[in-house]
């Protein structure tokens, strides 16, 4: 246990810590850049819910918009989940936003 997780008194608040990691969704000659935020909690409500990963940007805009993201016991588990449904579905960007987004 690290010592930041003892400055939480009440596990229903949650208290998490925050990392951050980017990647380059490769989409034929296109690179979107993604950021994912996993947020490893102190006192889960289940051993398995431990890092919760998201990232900034839907995919799948054009029918049904899906936040890619993914739970793990460990950071590893829950970024491979989070990059798994980045590349699952299409990023179709917006007629506004620039291509390397």
């Amino acid at each position: 246990m690290s010592d930041w997780e003892f400055a939480q008194t009440d596990t229903a608040e949650q208290l998490g810590r925050v990392h951050f990691f980017s990647m380059k969704k490769l989409q034929g000659s296109e690179e979107i850049d993604f950021t994912i935020t996993i947020t490893e909690f102190g006192a889960p409500k289940s051993p398995a819910l431990k890092f919760f990963a998201q990232a900034d940007k839907e995919t799948n805009q054009r029918a049904v918009a899906y936040t890619p993201s993914g739970w793990g016991k460990t950071m590893l588990e829950a970024l491979s989940a989070c990059i798994r449904e980045i590349n699952r579905f299409p990023y179709q960007i917006p007629k506004s936003e620039p291509t390397n987004a």
